[in-house]
């Protein structure tokens, strides 16, 4: 993998490429931001073009050194992720042992932690007595979700590098090349930071029901709201949408923004650009405070699920209100 075969972080690739052309490479790295956002794939095309034997600052992908990194079977790349919930201060003591061996032909060794915030203090206090005493030519990197999580004194020895969430444009773009229907790419290039993530949401169990089931309710909602809580009821009953309540207010939330941008007669950029014509004539039943209101609401009652909210209360309470009821 190259690092221009990757979409996006052009500011990461830059850092990471510079380091490699001047060879100034830091021995320890945080790569910190979103998931999805690249941060594995940039991790591993790095660790590629360290060991490739032909370009200075990248991977060629096809030396043996790269095929080896390609195929996680090259012998100075350490590859650790958590052990059930946290990584392990014994898959630190193991890392280390496996150091104290000779490197090969390039004289380095490179590990990668990811969820490296989920270490336990022991490992994390293990891992920084490896940071500040590395026995050979050793680099690291520690893969995040927030780098804030990591123990101040790790974070004093390693060079910060922040992954940004993709552009919209770069994920659309992405998404369409690899064929996936345009009604799905627009609600999951809003909610994940990065094209990886978003097409694991659209790939993932019932995406497209969901988007499905808040059309269905909406509509039921504004014209037949009996119709709605019923549906809801047996909805919920069945366990179908019990566990995807969170992400059924997610999609309620874009539905609503999109319900905004329709009151104000702007069709631009709609997430549910498939159902304009309905949607703008029922945007235009209420004034725009009421669609601010629910707005507002649906933002509240999604955060009231965090704390163990009724999930069919919130839901009634939230069709209620797109009624006015």
């Amino acid at each position: 993998m190259s690092f221009q075969s990757i979409p996006g972080q052009d500011r990461v690739k830059r850092i990471l490429q510079n380091s490699l052309r001047t060879d100034k490479v830091s021995h320890a790295y945080i790569f910190t931001g979103p998931a999805g956002t690249g941060r594995r794939q940039v991790a591993l095309a790095f660790a590629q073009a360290l060991y490739c034997q032909v370009l200075p600052d990248d991977a060629c992908g096809e030396c043996l050194d790269c095929r080896k990194v390609e195929h996680g079977n090259h012998p100075d790349l350490h590859w650790v992720k958590p052990d059930g919930a946290s990584i392990k201060i014994e898959q630190i003591r193991e890392l280390q042992k496996q150091f104290s061996y000779r490197a090969g032909s390039s004289g380095l060794k490179m590990y990668v932690l990811e969820d490296a915030d989920k270490m336990t203090v022991q490992a994390a206090n293990s891992l920084l007595k490896f940071l500040e005493e590395p026995t050979s030519r050793v680099v690291a990197v520690l893969i995040t979700d927030n780098g804030q999580a990591l123990l101040p004194t790790i974070r004093s020895r390693a060079q910060w590098v922040p992954f940004a969430p993709l552009s919209r444009q770069t994920m659309v773009a992405a998404l369409q090349a690899e064929g996936h229907p345009s009604v799905l790419i627009q609600p999951a290039v809003r909610l994940a930071a990065g094209t990886a993530a978003a097409r694991e949401l659209i790939q993932g169990n019932g995406f497209a029901e969901i988007r499905n089931l808040v059309i269905q309710l909406t509509k039921e909602s504004l014209t037949r709201l009996p119709a709605a809580m019923l549906t809801a009821q047996q909805k919920l009953a069945k366990s179908e949408l019990s566990d995807q309540l969170p992400m059924f207010m997610d999609m309620l939330i874009l539905w609503l923004k999109d319900m905004v941008r329709l009151n104000l007669g702007d069709r631009n950029d709609l997430v549910y650009a498939d159902q304009s014509d309905w949607m703008a004539g029922q945007s235009l039943s209420y004034d725009m405070k009421h669609w601010v209101h629910c707005l507002d609401q649906a933002i509240e009652l999604k955060k009231r699920l965090r704390f163990h909210a009724n999930p069919q209360l919130v839901l009634e309470k939230m069709l209620m209100q797109l009624k006015g009821v």
